[in-house]
């Protein structure tokens, strides 16, 4: 009888500090987000797994790609423990089970990615555009809607301080009704920047991008021009490419064009593999002001009666609004509902069928007239 008593009196000395310990533990602290990628074909990839050691509150548990030598390569490179790589997304997800699947295979592939993850209840994130045609999109809605998953799309200028302060003094009516938006995106080129083989084979191939920078870039100006509009539908798109550089992207456009003409604004959106800088800003003109873009976080602005304009930081975004895991997160556990946002399904369903015109209107040499697109 003394020795079990002697034994229960050590059990509960034992016991007292992991009690302690489980008391201290904060009992509301978020789980890790449990996220896998599909694809390493898209040079992106690389940007995120350098930033993945930042986001404590993120964890990779499954990389999925059919190219072995590709697996190897960012194995090497990030030090990835073998036991998360995957030939197959079907299997990854069986075996690993991710919150949320990231894409970055070519864009002709997405619906496919897409499709496969929602069978299993997986919500995605794909790098913009959201896919290659208005088919594809308008099919991946009904995929989404079916399966019940939330399929978003990530854009750096997403992302931008700058965008959101002038998304804002737009909506506060500090420039009176929108008149005129002027968008530029692009660089050097990709070949010029030195984007990786895998990269730089796709995006020349108008199978797998759709076009050359009028995809590329000029889904960056739609989207941004989409969402000022609150998602309206432009009534007419007529789009110019160029082909200043055949030796170089011979299948592809290399510089486009792009004019949305709305009831009572009009938008010329520019997208360029060949200027001599890379550049991402925006210029918003209403009728009683105007709000240009400078980099990331500041704002060039003037107003009716002001005689001059001046340069301002934008204010900070909120955590969830300012990087695609963060905003990802917040989708997925109801804190931001994704709708009308620059990443969200709907608004990209109207990015899509403008790039489509856009592309249509190109290629025939005249303006594509719109209809708003069935719910």
């Amino acid at each position: 009888m003394a020795l079990s008593r002697i034994r229960l009196f050590l059990l509960a000395l034992l016991a007292a500090p992991l009690a302690l310990a489980a008391q201290d533990r904060p009992q509301d602290q978020p789980q890790r987000l449990r996220v896998a990628i599909v694809g390493l074909e898209h040079g992106h990839v690389d940007g995120f797994l350098h930033a993945l050691p930042q986001h404590h509150d993120v964890e990779l548990v499954g990389v999925a790609d059919a190219d072995s030598s590709l697996l190897a390569q960012y194995r090497q490179k990030f030090n990835l423990s073998e036991t998360i790589l995957y030939k197959s997304e079907a299997n990854m997800i069986e075996r690993v089970r991710p919150q949320a699947v990231l894409v970055y295979t070519p864009i002709s592939e997405h619906r496919h990615a897409i499709g496969i993850a929602a069978q299993y209840g997986v919500s995605v994130m794909v790098e913009k555009p959201l896919t290659i045609s208005l088919d594809d999109a308008l099919a991946i809605r009904e995929i989404a809607r079916y399966h019940k998953v939330h399929v978003l799309v990530n854009y750096e200028t997403t992302w931008y301080a700058s965008n959101k302060a002038a998304y804002d003094e737009l909506r506060d009516g500090h420039l009176g009704e929108v008149r005129r938006v002027v968008v530029h995106d692009g660089h050097q080129g990709p070949k010029e920047i030195g984007v990786q083989p895998e990269f730089f084979n796709w995006l020349t191939d108008p199978a797998q991008n759709g076009a050359g920078a009028l995809y590329d870039f000029g889904c960056y100006g739609v989207d941004l021009m989409t969402w000022l509009m609150h998602g309206e539908t432009p009534l007419t798109v007529t789009a110019v490419t160029n082909h200043d550089k055949p030796e170089i992207y011979p299948h592809v456009d290399d510089d486009a064009t792009i004019v949305l003409q709305y009831p009572h604004a009009q938008a010329v959106i520019q997208a360029s593999w060949n200027w001599p800088f890379s550049r991402k800003d925006m210029e918003v003109y209403g009728s009683t002001g105007y709000v240009l873009t400078v980099g990331p976080d500041q704002v060039r602005l003037r107003y009716e009666h002001d005689r001059d304009e001046h340069l301002t930081t934008a204010p900070s975004l909120a955590t969830s609004e300012s990087n695609s895991l963060d905003y990802l997160a917040a989708v997925l556990s109801g804190q931001i509902k994704d709708q009308g946002d620059l990443s969200a399904l709907d608004t990209n369903i109207v990015v899509m069928q403008i790039l489509d015109a856009a592309r249509q209107s190109a290629k025939e040499g005249r303006t594509v007239r719109l209809e708003k697109l069935g719910e």
